[in-house]
C-alpha cells in the first residue's frame, strides 16, 4: 500500500477519535499557542517526543533535525533554520524551558564518530557531514576515551553531543541573558530507544541519570 494511502487513513483515525476527544482544545489552539517548552529533538522516526512524553496538542513547540543538533549562534546571511526555531521559540513564544533530547542508535551521531560521510560526495552524505561537523571536538574525546567503537563509545557521543548542543545554545545571547536572570531554564535528555527509557543530564556531574 502507498505510505501516503496510509497517512490518509491514519488521518481519519484522528478525526474519527481523537479530534472529538480535544475538540476544545483544538478551538483554543485556532486562538494561537503558548507552550512553555521547546524540544530540540532528533528527526529520528523512533524518537518522537510527543509519544515519549504523551503530549497534547499545543504543549511543546518542537525542532527536529539530525542529531539533536543545536548550531553555534552566527550572524552571516542563510537559512538558519533552526537557530531561527530558536528564536521565536524563546522571544516570541517565550518559553520557559528548552529541553535538548538525544537518543540511543543515533544515526547522525554514528556519522560523527565513525567520519562515515567525511568524503563529502553530492548526493551520499553531502550534507549530513556537513552538519555534524560541529561534533567534531566531541568525536576526538570520544574516540580517545574507546580503544574500540563499540556500544558504549556510541552512547558515549549521543551523550557528548547534548552536551554540545547545550553548550551552542548559551552562545545565543537571548538565550544566555534568560537563563542568567532566570527567565529560561536548559535540559538535556537521552531516550533510550531499547529500554523505552529518558536518561537526564546533570550538568553539575557531567552524567545521565535515569528518570
Amino acid at each position: 500500500m502507498p505510505y501516503m494511502k496510509q497517512l490518509i487513513e491514519g488521518y481519519r483515525r484522528f478525526r474519527d477519535n481523537r479530534w472529538p476527544q480535544e475538540r476544545e482544545r483544538w478551538a483554543e489552539l485556532a486562538e494561537g499557542q503558548s507552550p512553555e517548552v521547546m524540544i530540540l529533538a532528533c528527526a529520528d522516526s523512533r524518537s518522537d517526543p510527543a509519544q515519549i512524553f504523551d503530549a497534547r496538542p499545543g504543549e511543546m513547540f518542537v525542532a527536529r533535525n539530525i542529531a539533536a543538533l543545536a548550531p553555534p549562534y552566527e550572524t552571516s546571511s542563510g537559512h538558519h533554520g533552526v537557530s531561527a526555531a530558536l528564536e521565536f521559540a524563546v522571544t516570541q513564544l517565550e518559553v520557559g524551558e528548552i529541553l535538548v533530547m538525544g537518543h540511543g542508535m543515533c544515526g547522525g551521531c554514528s556519522a560523527a564518530l565513525t567520519g562515515a560521510f567525511d568524503d563529502r560526495r553530492p548526493g551520499h552524505g553531502q550534507f549530513i557531514a556537513d552538519w555534524v561537523r560541529m561534533l567534531d571536538r566531541a568525536r576526538d574525546k570520544v574516540r580517545a576515551r574507546h580503544a574500540e567503537l563499540d556500544r558504549d563509545a556510541f552512547l558515549d557521543m549521543e551523550q557528548e553531543a547534548v552536551k554540545v548542543s547545550l553548550a551552542n545554545l548559551r552562545t545565543f545571547p537571548w538565550i544566555a541573558e534568560r537563563e542568567k536572570d532566570g527567565r529560561l531554564k536548559l535540559h538535556g535528555a537521552h531516550f533510550a530507544i531499547s529500554e523505552g527509557r529518558l536518561y537526564l543530564l546533570d550538568e553539575a556531574e557531567g552524567t545521565f541519570h535515569p528518570v
